[in-house]
């Protein structure tokens, strides 16, 4: 659980620091791109090419399509069509997806996780929710696909991690999740993208590689290897925690209007959630379903 806590915590800067500097400045698909090219040049240097089960490298290059390719590509096109808090409120679904898909490849329903997966969704929504107004349906279905492809690639890394566990260590095979999503965002860029609206200042880059270097190679490198730490249920609560945290970060750094109050509630239901995933940790299990 350390590893997604601090992962929680480098993106709950993320949200800020796009809103701010990039949202509207610089190319959706020009910022997806840079920061998947980015964290891809960071792991070339450890990828193993050879001896790799081919289940687990084109597992990890369809995972990472989705993960990072789809899913980041819908999530910036959805701000087109929505209004920020229409956006935060369509992401709360996640911990759903995660916890269906896990319980799709595993075969069977896990209620106690799906219980604390709908609980987390119940406190982002305490903290998020804003009534909605105009044409979303199109953000809305935007988002719902980003949701479930995120929560899909993670399920998959964290399944492919449990089946395979001594076939490589992770550096060695993780830069083969961004060329996966390279596959998905170049074609991207290159069809959609605008080069009008490229970067111009010092800080829009300085942002783009602190997303590249930092909120996508090291968060999602700790992201996959937290994963296969902790439940499903665990996993799939630990995917709204970001949601205190980065308004949180908002209020303090750069003083945006906030209701404490609602956040300080949702927050508290956030947490029992996560007791009610180790409540259903102490349970019996049958043996080889690959709960942490």
């Amino acid at each position: 659980m350390p590893y997604l806590l601090i992962v929680n915590l480098i993106w709950s800067f993320s949200f800020s620091l796009i809103g701010v500097y990039l949202a509207g400045r610089v190319d959706s698909d020009f910022a997806v791109l840079v920061r998947v090219l980015v964290a891809a040049l960071i792991f070339l240097p450890f990828v193993r090419w050879r001896g790799l089960p081919r289940r687990l490298l084109a597992g990890f290059w369809l995972a990472g399509a989705l993960q990072f390719g789809i899913t980041y590509l819908c999530l910036y096109r959805s701000f087109s069509v929505l209004s920020v808090p229409e956006v935060l409120l369509f992401t709360v679904l996640t911990p759903i997806y995660v916890t269906l898909l896990e319980d799709a490849l595993v075969g069977r329903l896990h209620r106690p996780a799906l219980l604390a997966a709908a609980v987390a969704v119940l406190g982002g929504v305490l903290i998020r929710y804003q009534p909605l107004a105009g044409d979303y349906l199109w953000g809305f279905l935007l988002l719902q696909i980003a949701n479930a492809t995120f929560a899909a690639g993670q399920v998959l890394c964290r399944r492919l991690l449990l089946w395979h566990p001594q076939a490589v260590p992770l550096p060695h095979l993780f830069g083969h999740f961004f060329f996966g999503a390279l596959c998905i965002v170049i074609p991207s860029w290159f069809f959609f993208g605008d080069p009008a609206l490229l970067p111009q200042t010092a800080t829009q880059w300085a942002v783009l590689l602190w997303m590249g270097g930092f909120a996508t190679a090291l968060g999602m490198f700790w992201w996959v290897k937290g994963s296969v730490q902790v439940s499903a249920g665990t996993l799939a609560v630990m995917n709204e925690l970001h949601v205190p945290l980065g308004l949180l970060v908002n209020v303090l750094i750069w003083n945006r209007d906030a209701d404490l109050r609602r956040m300080l509630v949702g927050g508290l239901v956030i947490v029992f959630s996560l007791w009610l995933c180790r409540f259903a940790g102490r349970q019996a299990r049958p043996a080889g379903d690959g709960h942490g």
